[in-house]
């Protein structure tokens, strides 16, 4: 076994990302204060191959230096927009027939491990908050709301790895045959 080089992935150039079909979700950052955090979703809506990406409320948005160095050209490839409402984007995602699924600890969540995503709809993940979380009135209006079972004293993920939990968990259920 080998490490494989650059040359060897076959990843996708800018343009042909760009043009690639895209699977059927979208990220929606609420708040996010870190821009680390955010040029890692980036990063991950790209290996991922998101639908777009949602900025809102305080998240930073590019050009920002913290943002590009941690996306690694990611806000190049990613199709992303600013909202500053986040309420304002679900109720017009939902009247457009998205499945608005808040990530969070809540009462009645559904486990990430028995979410089961439906073919052929769309799914809009949102994330809060590194400190309080998704806003109180998107958690009660979502359409789900799934939680990442923990085991340890935290209780508690980065935004970055919970994005990218559950963006491969979606994958995977997704691409099952």
């Amino acid at each position: 076994m080998r490490k494989l080089a650059l040359d060897e992935l076959n990843r996708l150039s800018v343009d042909d990302f760009k043009t690639a079909e895209k699977f059927p979700y979208c990220l929606i950052l609420d708040d996010i204060r870190s821009l680390n955090n955010v040029g890692s979703v980036f990063r991950t809506a790209d290996a991922f191959r998101a639908e777009t990406l949602y900025l809102c409320g305080i998240t930073g948005q590019p050009p920002h230096r913290d943002i590009t160095k941690t996306a690694i050209g990611a806000t190049e490839s990613v199709s992303w927009t600013y909202r500053p409402h986040v309420v304002d984007l679900i109720e017009q995602l939902r009247a457009d027939g998205w499945i608005i699924v808040a990530i969070e600890q809540a009462e009645g969540s559904t486990s990430l491990a028995d979410f089961r995503p439906e073919t052929n709809k769309r799914y809009a993940f949102v994330f809060g908050n590194e400190v309080t979380g998704v806003a109180d009135p998107v958690v009660q209006t979502a359409d789900v709301v799934v939680e990442i079972p923990q085991f340890g004293t935290k209780h508690s993920l980065n935004i970055s790895v919970t994005a990218g939990i559950v963006c491969w968990d979606f994958l995977q259920k997704m691409t099952k045959t």
